[in-house]
């Protein structure tokens, strides 16, 4: 089973796919969290590009390519292997977020992305994706406040894009879910994370059988 986490900056998706493992382990069931960008050597080099606020000068198209060499590695190397093992694959964004921060946020062609997205995950698509739905300034400023917490500011190329940027990232997400409602849950991000935990439990559990 493969099962992804989406949403704008902030909304508390790590958090959730952290929980997840945890009470899938917890009930002896194998389970591996990842997170894109990222999740391999090579993708964590990638991600350390991306996510750089000394970047601020990266384009749309180069930061496209970059997400898309780091999904192929990722599918290659971890995630496919792990779910023909029968391994639960949890991860923290994948293909969903390049059409929302990209092709909404950024407005790279939409068709372009389908086709690179498919090309770079070979085809493979999650069996359900959870989606952690929040107002933009509610996402912002919590994300923010984590990078100041955990004193990552210098990681915050994506929050530093202006409101209208995250508004349009908000509005893939949500033409997404809307456009394949059998894949998509939606939950309200502004809930406490305890509460979360459960309704995503409950979904993940029926699946499971």
């Amino acid at each position: 089973m493969f099962i992804t986490f989406e949403g704008i900056e902030g909304c508390g998706k790590s958090t959730q796919a952290r929980l997840l493992f945890g009470a899938l382990r917890k009930r002896g069931i194998e389970a591996l969290l990842t997170r894109e960008p990222g999740g391999t050597r090579i993708g964590e080099k990638i991600r350390n590009i991306l996510m750089s606020t000394a970047n601020s000068e990266l384009c749309a198209a180069a930061e496209f390519l970059l997400l898309e060499a780091d999904r192929a590695q990722h599918v290659a190397q971890l995630i496919g292997p792990a779910v023909e093992k029968g391994i639960v694959v949890i991860c923290d964004r994948f293909c969903d977020a390049t059409v929302a921060y990209q092709g909404y946020g950024r407005k790279v062609d939409l068709d372009f992305i389908e086709k690179l997205n498919s090309y770079a995950s070979n085809g493979l698509r999650p069996d359900k994706t959870f989606l952690l739905d929040c107002p933009v300034e509610v996402g912002l400023s919590r994300a923010i406040e984590r990078n100041e917490r955990i004193q990552k500011q210098a990681e915050g190329r994506f929050e530093a894009e202006d409101l209208e940027f995250h508004q349009r990232v908000r509005k893939g997400y949500l033409a997404l879910a809307q456009k394949e409602p059998d894949r998509f849950v939606v939950l309200d991000a502004t809930k406490v994370r305890e509460k979360l935990a459960v309704e995503v439990w409950q979904v993940v559990e029926s699946l499971l059988g």
